[in-house]
Order: structure tokens, then C-alpha cells, then sequence
């Protein structure tokens, strides 16, 4: 399967939602703006935002939903995908990134990693246990 892989670096656009469903499973929903920076005329130029919705699956989703807050610098890498639906007759398209790998932008700050309790019946410990179309 040829996947569109993409990696955003911005601030986290406002809190995590934590989705629980069926069978341990969970969901973590945020916003990350990305601001482009330009050295023009001797200073730093501030371009304009674009906001991108990431969704994390299971373990990620949690450790996310623990660790991110409003306003902090982030790195996401994932899996571009294409949502399609239909609105009165003409076709709609948005984009999500579905999250393999989330922290913290260390080019910001510093940042400190708690390992949490690790269960038997965990999965992967790379947290891509996401839904896959079939």
C-alpha cells in the first residue's frame, strides 16, 4: 500500500479530545497550527497559519491526551488521509493526519518521558494500531 506519510511541526490549536469506544479501544482528536517563518529584510516574517486535525489511536491516544496541551510545540508524522463525503449534491473533501508518532518539538523546550505501566495485553508499542480501510 502506497501511504502519503507527512510530518507537521506547529502548537497544539487547543485541548486533546479523548474518545473511549467499544473494546479498549480510544481515540485522541487535536488541532496543530503551522505557522511558516520567512527572514526577509533583515527580521523574521510570520507567514499565515494552516490548521491540520490529527487523530491517535489507542495507547497513542492516551499518552497524547496526557502529555499535550494548548499552545505547545509539537511534532506529528503519520499517514496523510482523504475523508469524502457528499453535502447537497456536491462532493466535500477534508484531510486528517492519522498519527504514528506525536511529541514534543525539542527545538522549543525540553520535555521529560514517564513510561507508564506496561500491560500484558498491550499492542504495538509504536501506538499504529489505528482502524485500517479494508
Amino acid at each position: 500500500m502506497n501511504d502519503t506519510q507527512i510530518t507537521l511541526t506547529g502548537l497544539v490549536g487547543g485541548e486533546v479530545t479523548l474518545r473511549e469506544l467499544s473494546g479498549d479501544r480510544c481515540v485522541a482528536s487535536f488541532r496543530v497550527a503551522c505557522t511558516p517563518s520567512r527572514f526577509r529584510d533583515g527580521e523574521w516574517v510570520r507567514g499565515t497559519p494552516s490548521w491540520h486535525t490529527v487523530k491517535a489511536w489507542n495507547r497513542l491516544a492516551r499518552n497524547v491526551a496526557d502529555s499535550l496541551h494548548t499552545g505547545e510545540p509539537v511534532i506529528v508524522h503519520g499517514r496523510l488521509v482523504a475523508d469524502v463525503w457528499d453535502r447537497e449534491g456536491k462532493p466535500q473533501t477534508s484531510f486528517e493526519v492519522v498519527a504514528s508518532s506525536v511529541g514534543h518539538d525539542l527545538t522549543q523546550g525540553t520535555s521529560v518521558l514517564t513510561r507508564p505501566a506496561r500491560e500484558v495485553a498491550d499492542g504495538p508499542a509504536t501506538g499504529t494500531d489505528e482502524p485500517r480501510a479494508a
